[in-house]
């Protein structure tokens, strides 16, 4: 399983994807949203989104794992 973590503080924007999802390396998975910008987390592999650990609104430190891919 490769977990997808936030690369920077800031506040979940919009979630791009559902559980179920084939996703393949590069594609939007969640967007965050830092300093009044608007800031892509995308896959670095492919994979099946397994689990979503965000909601929209929420705050996220760089680290904290947004998605489960499998």
């Amino acid at each position: 399983m490769a977990d997808v973590a936030a690369h920077i503080t800031g506040t979940v924007w919009k979630i791009e994807v559902k559980v179920g999802q084939k996703v393949s390396s590069g594609d939007t998975l969640v967007i965050l949203e830092s300093m009044k910008m608007e800031m892509p987390v995308d896959a670095t592999e492919d994979g099946t989104v397994k689990e979503i650990r965000c909601k929209e609104a929420q705050s996220v430190n760089e680290g904290d794992v947004l998605v489960v891919l499998e």
